[in-house]
């Protein structure tokens, strides 16, 4: 039996198709182009044009751009919802429209589409089955996935009962219910409070101590620059940026020096230090935080100390 052969009949169709497939690289697309058309066969959106990039196995990849630049496209896609006008997708060195692939992969559209007269049980239950999970590792799941996205307390409560919120939970949880090696996010934390939003945040984060490879997709700036350690930003159809986070946000002709306790007196002396070496002195002033992290330690505190009101100074010692 040939080598091509014995791949074939055991199913090993990824090294076949892509003799140079990197294990490496989960996501490779190549002048991936997508053109929608009307009824005459006009085109009439050029949703996609000509995308470039790779995602490498364990990181945190972040599609982002405003509303219509080709981030949901580029998912579906990678899915295989879509056919694409003229270049290709290569998951896990398979072409994307090969359906096998999808074994491998969850997926957390933007909209949830779930049963509303289904328990979360019932519907973590429902997607187990489809990957032919047995009944044990099925149960088991289940438990672990709603004790991990926090619905313990409602997990058999009917779908239709849930605010969106607590829809945009369950949805992860059936995402992950096939441990999948890829997971797909469209705009993850639509939906959530601010405690939901860091909650789901963290939760993205554990992915990656998994060595889980995550690809998300969202016009929230906040969301990306906390987990991403790529990003791909969107235009129009067109790759704009690409590149770690850290190296995009940096500012490499500023220097920034922070330091605790510093008298008034002390400011006047460092800005002659800046303007002896002939740098100019943009600002010294104190700190700012995020709006997110203030109300976050707001929460806390409100839970440590009932009925008090926090001070900035217990916020200063409990940071």
């Amino acid at each position: 039996m040939t080598e091509a052969a014995a791949a074939e009949q055991t199913g090993d169709r990824l090294v076949q198709t892509n003799p140079d497939y990197d294990p490496d690289v989960i996501i490779e697309t190549q002048n991936l182009t997508k053109v929608y058309r009307d009824f005459w066969g006009r085109q009439k959106v050029r949703a996609l044009k000509a995308l470039d990039l790779e995602v490498r196995k364990g990181e945190i990849f972040g599609l982002l751009g405003p509303n219509g630049s080709g981030k949901s496209t580029t998912i579906k896609l990678l899915l295989g919802l879509l056919f694409p006008t003229s270049g290709r997708a290569l998951v896990f060195g398979k072409d994307s429209t090969e359906t096998t692939k999808n074994e491998r992969i969850g997926y957390l559209p933007e909209e949830s589409y779930l049963y509303k007269f289904l328990t979360a049980e019932e519907t973590l239950d429902f997607y187990g089955r489809l990957f032919d999970m047995p009944s044990d590792v099925r149960q088991q799941r289940i438990d672990s996935l709603i004790e991990k996205v926090g619905l313990t307390w409602a997990k058999r409560r009917q779908l239709k009962e849930y605010s969106k919120g607590m829809t945009r939970r369950i949805g992860l949880a059936q995402a992950l219910i096939n441990d999948p090696d890829l997971v797909l996010l469209d705009e993850p934390t639509s939906g959530l409070d601010p405690l939901g939003t860091r909650e789901m945040k963290d939760m993205i984060l554990e992915l990656k101590s998994q060595n889980k490879t995550v690809v998300m997709c969202s016009h929230l700036l906040a969301d990306v620059q906390d987990v991403c350690d790529r990003i791909a930003i969107l235009y129009q159809g067109e790759l704009k940026e690409l590149g770690a986070v850290d190296d995009l946000l940096q500012v490499s002709d500023e220097t920034s020096v922070r330091a605790r306790g510093l008298p008034q007196e002390a400011h006047e002396e460092i800005a002659q230090v800046i303007r002896k070496h002939g740098g100019d002195v943009v600002a010294i002033e104190n700190p700012r935080t995020t709006l997110e992290e203030l109300f976050l330690n707001i929460v806390r505190e409100s839970e440590e100390r009932p009925g008090r009101r926090a001070t900035s100074e217990d916020r200063e010692q409990g940071s």
